[in-house]
């Protein structure tokens, strides 16, 4: 089981939006020194919605080879179409990725059978082991707990991406699915209590700009220590409102440009934060104490 602070990674680009690989391979370097426990390629935060498909896997397969076996790197597979995610997730496993991370087919509003019959059919495909992903905020599709607990019976589904900040779930999810099922929460501003309540880890947006701190609270949470963990915490809550200033990853890419980490670049249709989004966004960076 991967444990711990897992960075949704940007993928940094240059002003016409072509991927740059160097500070992509700087990114991974900070990461690693910084005490990221896993790496997500290839998530929402890093723009996989506007990636070709070849690019989208040129990324993983770049982050996997300067990753070197140090941490996990979890590949972002999932799609509306079942078929094409087969397809990532295989080309994924190719690579070399250590997991994949499945996001429930949005815009088409299955059902909660076709939400089973999707991951059934990708797992049996495809062996390598997969994560749940549900974020109904973005896909406008709500992966019900009852739903997780018949996946997590199926060989190679290891655990879920819950991203709706609601905490109820964290129980409901775990009696269904038992210890062996990994929890992560996909929501920063509730991470420290999520993995208080039992969660084994958080896939992180703010761990981009501060991945020491998010490393220390979640190891913190995770073990129980809930003083330390809601010290440190308190030092991120900037971070984990003002990311969200507006849509991700406008603004942790300004962030992270702003760390001196990469350029300034991002895809259409997403835009680069407007400027009255500066000083709020610097000022949660201050909070964290990271420039």
């Amino acid at each position: 089981m991967i444990l711990g602070s897992i960075v949704a990674l940007v993928t940094p680009m240059y002003d016409n939006g072509d991927v740059d690989k160097e500070s992509l391979k700087k990114l991974v370097e900070f990461h690693i020194e910084q005490g990221s426990d896993a790496l997500v390629a290839m998530g929402t935060t890093g723009e996989s919605a506007t990636l070709s498909e070849h690019e989208h896997m040129d990324v993983v397969k770049a982050i996997v080879e300067y990753v070197a076996g140090r941490i996990p790197v979890i590949a972002g597979t999932g799609a509306n179409s079942t078929t094409e995610a087969i397809a990532l997730t295989k080309a994924a496993k190719q690579v070399g990725a250590d997991a994949c991370l499945l996001v429930t087919p949005y815009y088409n509003k299955p059902t909660q059978e076709g939400l089973y019959l999707h991951y059934k059919a990708i797992a049996e495909a495809v062996d390598i082991p997969q994560i749940l992903y549900n974020v109904p905020g973005r896909t406008a599709c709500d992966m019900l707990p009852e739903t997780i607990g018949r996946l997590a019976k199926i060989e190679r589904i290891v655990g879920v991406k819950e991203a709706t900040g609601d905490l109820t779930r964290v129980s409901v999810i775990r009696e269904l699915c038992g210890d062996d099922f990994a929890l992560y929460t996909g929501d920063d501003a509730t991470s420290c209590e999520f993995c208080l309540l039992g969660g084994n880890g958080t896939i992180t947006v703010s761990g981009n700009v501060a991945p020491r701190l998010v490393h220390e609270m979640i190891t913190a949470a995770i073990n129980g220590d809930r003083e330390t963990a809601t010290s440190i915490d308190a030092n991120l809550r900037g971070l984990h409102t003002q990311l969200f200033i507006q849509s991700n990853p406008i603004p942790v890419k300004w962030a992270v440009t702003e760390m001196g980490l990469m350029a300034k670049g991002i895809r259409l249709p997403l835009t680069w934060l407007t400027e009255d989004c500066f000083d709020p966004v610097r000022s949660a960076m201050h909070q964290a104490q990271v420039i």
